[in-house]
């Protein structure tokens, strides 16, 4: 399957672009609310969580690309916030967290920035 770049989406259209980021964090959102209603261990957090990481995953590989046009500064900055998101993920996974609050306030930042 062939992808586009995302600058190429972007400047096609880009509240079309804006508008799917928002509902992959508007459902990133839902996965991280339910798992900390339901818990660390369960089910609800073992799909939040690898969404979660899935998603900035590829954000971070299109932060990374040299035809990305956001400002260096930006980038970096998204590029901090992701690499902390990973990480924290990654400690809950592990049972070294058990708050999903931080990840869920994070989340509503980006997606209601998106608006």
């Amino acid at each position: 399957m062939y992808q586009f770049p995302y600058a190429d989406v972007l400047e096609n259209d880009p509240k079309l672009a804006r508008e799917r980021e928002r509902q992959v964090f508007e459902r990133c959102l839902e996965l991280l609310k339910a798992a900390d209603e339901k818990g660390a261990g369960s089910l609800e957090a073992i799909e939040a969580l690898d969404y979660c990481r899935r998603i900035w995953a590829t954000f971070l590989e299109d932060l990374a690309s040299p035809e990305n046009a956001l400002p260096k500064q930006l980038r970096a900055e998204i590029i901090s916030i992701g690499l902390w998101v990973i990480r924290e993920t990654e400690n809950i996974r592990l049972g070294k967290s058990t708050d999903f609050k931080a990840l869920i306030e994070i989340t509503t930042s980006l997606h209601d920035g998106l608006k």
